[in-house]
């Protein structure tokens, strides 16, 4: 307890009062406490009544024998009961005790503590600043250390508490600079900067603000540039160089970058793959040339959120692939087919930068559906229709030219119609004045290329009706199929010039009795080649049929193809020839080579069956001659037998045979033959019929 707790209406003076009992007892105070703080006890017992028993004049009283005599005279007088021993014994126990206890609970207990708020702190002590200062502080938030911070630093500098005011204005600076790290670790750089630079200029801590700052500026500018980066590379679809980028902020000393914005950019990255993915396959299937694929385009492009990265992207695109929907429909109407390209434009989904792009083509492509009727109304309906094109809009100087030659075509068109109903009589007049009719349409007309195209198959139809009589009168000659008939048939038919409408069917039908005197003309030479080439005399036979193969003619492929197989029987004939003449000398090379050439004849040949008989026989002589080899040259012996053809009969006799050969070729192993570390061969390894080794050799 200070004495700045203790009330100024308790003072010492009083505090040593004595009280009337105590004078009329003469007892001494146990536990009183001296000056010095030291309890009274009964050995200073004199020196306290002596203190006490005072004049006016603050001097000792010296007469003692009248002072022992009023003792006695007072003891005496007092009752039985408080002479007994017994009593002030107890009293004597009980009084200091007491005392103790109440002396005891005055010094243990706490002034109460000061009113901080209500304070006027002009007028207040360096002790109540701290204790306010202290309280302020402990709280941990920047205004409270502030102005804990404001409370001490206006004591002066030689004041006693200096070096505990300094202690503790180090210790709340670094608090502060402590809550602005957190302000930058949990991502508000320009809070934490404010609030280190609210630190007093005079304070210690504040030579270290601005490197602080510097060091969380620098930080946060690294972070920053890793996060654009990243991106930057999602802006090019750039997805695995978006990953390793994003991992760097990790690594960065800031808990707001290394975990929120790591986060937020990690999920922007899966978020835009995934959508990237999506726009990859939509921008192929708009590449097509389908309706539906690009409908299908537009539909993934929609289904990208807003939230997403590559939503832009997407929205930007939706335009594009509507546009080459809108590119099909006009390709569609270039091509006359109004309805598919109106279809095509009415399924482009509704988008706010084409869509009057898409109305104005729907209202003009009505109007040229209606024009290409070919009638005046129809074109009245398609200037109709047209004028409704507001001339504010892209197309308005497309539809005035069209409407402007629709209005030429209204003319025109009464004079086709009219050209028409002539031409639908069939007679040759009805035909030619519709012709006359139609030649009036000007060439400058939007009309003419249709007149024109209307009088070539008019006149296509005059052609057939004037010529029909040549072709029927030539296929009546042809039927007798002779030669003078089917000449005069050809004559007829010539008859049709060219450029004719008839013309083409004309020119067949000749080609076609053409062929058919040349066969009659040409046959009996090549039936005479072929009962040559029956009696054998085969060159003869070539000789003739070479005459109609190398005439261009009509039978010259058939001759052609007699002549190949002539031929071919020829060489057939030529190899069997030989392969017998070398299988005489009876060696395995001379059988190989007898096998060679005999194998050169065809299978459609008739001598192939005498063939086939003549291999097997110098198959199996071989073979006997490889087993007769076999006893003195078993590599000699699997040589012939390779020599037999795998299509003769001698064959799988042949290969048994070789590896029978190629096992005693193995060569065996004695036991002490074996290396020291290799284990004895087993007798069943013994017996092993082949190995790798033997099926090599």
């Amino acid at each position: 307890m200070t004495d700045r707790d203790i009330s100024d209406s308790w003072s010492p003076a009083r505090a040593r009062k004595p009280d009337q009992n105590t004078r009329l007892s003469r007892t001494p105070e146990v536990g009183t406490t001296q000056p010095s703080g030291v309890p009274a006890t009964g050995s200073n017992f004199k020196s306290v009544t002596q203190q006490q028993d005072k004049n006016t004049e603050g001097l000792p009283i010296n007469n003692h024998s009248e002072e022992s005599f009023d003792t006695k005279k007072i003891i005496g007088k007092l009752p039985r009961w408080m002479k007994s021993w017994v009593l002030w014994s107890i009293l004597l126990t009980l009084i200091p005790s007491g005392i103790g206890f109440i002396s005891m609970s005055m010094l243990l207990k706490l002034p109460s503590a000061p009113n901080c708020p209500k304070i006027f702190w002009p007028l207040a002590s360096a002790s109540v600043r701290l204790h306010c200062a202290s309280l302020a502080a402990s709280k941990q938030n920047v205004n409270d250390l502030l102005q804990a911070i404001a409370l001490v630093r206006e004591l002066p500098e030689n004041h006693p508490l200096r070096g505990q005011i300094n202690t503790f204005l180090e210790e709340w600076s670094r608090d502060i600079l402590k809550l602005a790290d957190q302000s930058f670790q949990s991502g508000n750089l320009e809070e934490a900067i404010a609030t280190a630079r609210q630190i007093p200029e005079d304070l210690e801590a504040r030579k270290i603000v601005e490197e602080q700052i510097t060091k969380w500026q620098s930080t946060w500018s690294k972070a920053e540039e890793i996060y654009q980066e990243s991106i930057k590379e999602l802006g090019q679809r750039h997805w695995q160089s978006a990953f390793m980028l994003s991992s760097k902020l990790l690594r960065v000393n800031n808990q707001y970058w290394a975990t929120t914005k790591y986060d937020e950019l990690n999920r922007i990255i899966v978020t835009a793959r995934e959508d990237g993915d999506k726009l990859y396959k939509a921008e192929g299937l708009a590449k097509g040339r389908s309706v539906d694929n690009v409908l299908a385009a537009i539909k993934l492009a929609e289904s990208i959120k807003s939230d997403s990265y590559l939503y832009q992207k997407a929205q930007e695109l939706i335009p594009e692939f509507g546009r080459n929907m809108l590119k099909l429909a006009e390709a569609k109407m270039d091509r006359r087919d109004a309805d598919t390209a109106l279809d095509i434009a009415r399924q482009i989904p509704p988008i706010a930068s084409l869509q009057s792009e898409i109305d104005d083509f729907i209202v003009l492509g009505e109007a040229q559906r209606s024009a290409w009727i070919g009638t005046v109304s129809g074109l009245e309906a398609a200037i109709y229709q047209a004028q409704q094109i507001d001339a504010s809009r892209e197309v308005y100087e497309k539809a005035q030219k069209l409407i402007a030659v629709w209005q030429l075509e209204i003319e025109d068109v009464s004079r086709l119609e009219k050209a028409r109903t002539l031409a639908s009589q069939g007679t040759i007049n009805d035909l030619t004045a519709a012709i006359s009719e139609a030649q009036q349409i000007p060439d400058s007309n939007p009309r003419a290329q249709e007149a024109r195209q209307e009088m070539g198959r008019w006149r296509s139809q005059v052609e057939s009706i004037q010529d029909r009589p040549y072709l029927e009168r030539a296929d009546q000659i042809a039927l007798l199929d002779d030669i003078n008939s089917l000449q005069t048939a050809i004559a007829e038919a010539s008859q049709i010039r060219s450029g004719r409408a008839l013309y083409p069917e004309a020119r067949k039908k000749i080609s076609t009795w053409t062929a058919k005197i040349q066969r009659i003309q040409d046959q009996p030479y090549l039936d005479q080649a072929r009962i040559i080439a029956e009696s054998g005399d085969l060159n003869t036979a070539i000789r003739e049929a070479q005459k109609i193969a190398s005439s261009g003619r009509a039978l010259a492929s058939e001759a052609q193809t007699a002549v190949d197989s002539w031929q071919e029987q020829i060489r057939a004939r030529e190899n069997w020839r030989k392969a017998r003449e070398v299988a005489i000398t009876g060696t395995p090379e001379a059988l190989a080579e007898a096998i060679r050439l005999a194998d050169r004849v065809s299978n459609r040949n008739v001598l192939r069956m005498d063939v086939n008989v003549a291999i097997d026989q110098w198959s199996q002589q071989l073979l006997q001659m490889a087993r007769s080899q076999s006893e003195f040259d078993i590599s000699q012996s699997i040589a012939t037998a390779r020599l037999i053809p795998r299509s003769s009969s001698a064959y799988r006799d042949a290969q048994e045979q070789i590896r029978t050969w190629r096992q005693f070729l193995i060569p065996r192993i004695s036991p002490t033959q074996l290396p020291e570390s290799s284990p004895t061969p087993s007798p069943e390894a013994e017996q092993s019929p082949a190995s790798p080794i033997s099926d090599g050799l």
